[in-house]
């Protein structure tokens, strides 16, 4: 994702240079006060009143590097945190200090961001907005305290290094969870084209190479959701993906779809006992797809929405955005089951096999009518009432419209391309409504960082959230956590491309 430019500084965000030269305040050329950075003493304050007494410290050590992965029958040369994708589980309880040293062995510079924590800004990793970035052969130490309970990931925030094999869970347990389950497993969702004859930097330029020589040039200001072959990446020929729940799907046909790291022609096996009650623990760590996921035979409980507890709801299918997650139960049958997650709108799917009893494994393409039955969004659920938002009046609303094309490939946030992009100014104790407006004809999941927000309608605790075409979607924060935070679209190219922007603190005077 882009780094932040002085132009960038000038125009209301922060960069490194003004936190260390201003003590972590920089002068916002189009507020009335000043810009509260992530070097500020606002900053260590929200995050002295996150520690508790008694919470551990946990540490763990992260290394980027090159690697070759075996994704089951395909062997690759890509980018990944050790010697597998994902990478390796991070666990500790709600309360804790996180400790986590980062020794970046790859080639380029890189950062870890930690998708969906409220956690200090210093330690967010978006290089240029809130640190450095982790140079080639440097180290960086990443300390927070870990606030909210839930199932969260981490990621590069370094152009599109995510779509390589660089994510991993971050599970943070609650103390008080009553458990009520036997098994718990972890199922991370990704599109994979690293090192299939394009890496993802190449599929970009591509992406806006073409679109930049005039080969789309009849789609200009539309967003047909096509990938096109030759100069855009050369993955598959021209082919429309649409979605009857999406609209335009996404940009990119993958060669591959991955389930736990593994294709569809040889899955990763979920193995329990019949009768078994089992927890999933759902990620998308996809870069340009959404996924439908279902289990032949089963209809799935969804209890989690982006970490935080939603009033439980049955249904046969989930639609799960890229960084979206989701906790469900299932309650096991007798035999070998096949966990799909469909590529939504594309052709395509991943695969797991869940085993309870003897018997050949599911082929990739086993028919699961699940699918086809009832499917939930995360805007379809309700909230717990133990962390429904308080009730209290709107102090600011921000208007994001989401704009672009595919030709030129260039995508907007109030018509600006990121860092040109206005930030969002906001007063620390204020309650925020963002009105994200989609103008174009594709799904954007929305991304805030360092916050959860409530929706407005219904008030489902989330962080990252699908708005599907032409419509539009309120949110409701509390501005409880001062810095400068990116807000983006998920899809990586698209924030890659241009739509992202700050959530900008700012010194009220």
């Amino acid at each position: 994702m882009p780094e932040i430019t002085r132009r960038a500084v000038l125009r209301g965000a922060i960069g490194l240079t003004g936190v260390v030269a201003l003590g972590g305040l920089a002068s916002c050329s189009r507020s009335t006060g000043s810009v509260i950075g992530p070097g500020s003493d606002a900053v260590a304050t929200a995050e002295a009143a996150r520690r508790v007494t008694g919470g551990r410290l946990v540490t763990a050590r992260l290394t980027p590097r090159p690697a070759t992965l075996d994704l089951g029958g395909r062997t690759v040369e890509t980018w990944a945190y050790g010697d597998a994708a994902p990478g390796p589980l991070l666990r500790a309880t709600a309360g804790d200090v996180l400790r986590v040293d980062v020794d970046n062995q790859l080639p380029a510079a890189t950062s870890v961001h930690w998708h969906g924590l409220a956690l200090r800004n210093d330690m967010d990793g978006v290089p240029g907005m809130t640190q450095d970035p982790i140079a080639a052969g440097g180290s960086f130490r990443y300390e927070f305290t870990v606030p909210d309970p839930g199932t969260y990931f981490y990621h590069p925030h370094s152009g599109v290094q995510l779509d390589r094999g660089l994510y991993g869970v971050l599970v943070v347990d609650d103390p008080a969870e009553p458990g009520r389950y036997d098994q718990e497993w972890l199922v991370v969702l990704d599109d994979w084209v690293d090192g299939t004859g394009r890496t993802p930097d190449q599929v970009l330029a591509g992406l806006q190479q073409s679109a930049g020589d005039g080969s789309m040039g009849g789609m200009q200001g539309m967003d047909h959701g096509s990938m096109m072959g030759g100069s855009m990446g050369g993955i598959h020929g021209m082919e429309g993906m649409q979605s009857p729940l999406l609209g335009g799907a996404g940009d990119i046909a993958y060669p591959h779809y991955l389930v736990n790291g593994r294709a569809a022609t040889d899955p990763d096996t979920l193995a329990a006992k019949p009768g078994q009650r089992v927890r999933v623990r759902f990620v998308n760590a996809g870069s340009d797809t959404a996924f439908r996921v279902a289990v032949g035979g089963h209809r799935m409980t969804v209890t989690h929405s982006d970490g935080f507890p939603v009033v439980p709801v049955p249904t046969d299918a989930l639609l799960i955005g890229m960084g979206e997650r989701f906790d469900v139960t299932l309650t096991l049958g007798d035999g070998v089951f096949p966990l799909v997650a469909s590529a939504e709108g594309k052709k395509g799917r991943g695969l797991a096999a869940i085993r309870t009893a003897a018997g050949p494994a599911p082929a990739a393409e086993t028919p699961v009518p699940e699918l086809s039955g009832q499917t939930l969004l995360g805007t379809d659920l309700s909230p717990s009432d133990s962390v429904r938002l308080d009730r209290r009046s709107t102090d600011r609303q921000h208007d994001l419209v989401l704009g672009g094309s595919m030709a030129p490939y260039r995508w907007t946030l109030n018509g600006e391309t990121f860092p040109e992009t206005e930030p969002l100014p906001v007063v620390q104790g204020e309650r925020v409504r963002l009105r994200f407006v989609n103008q174009t004809m594709m799904f954007h999941p929305m991304h805030v960082h360092g916050h959860t927000f409530a929706l407005a309608q219904g008030g489902t605790r989330k962080d990252t959230v699908i708005v599907r075409p032409m419509q539009a979607l309120e949110v409701d924060l509390d501005a409880d956590n001062p810095g400068q935070w990116a807000t983006h679209c998920h899809n990586i190219y698209h924030a890659e491309s241009g739509m992202m922007t700050t959530l900008s603190y700012q010194v009220q005077e």
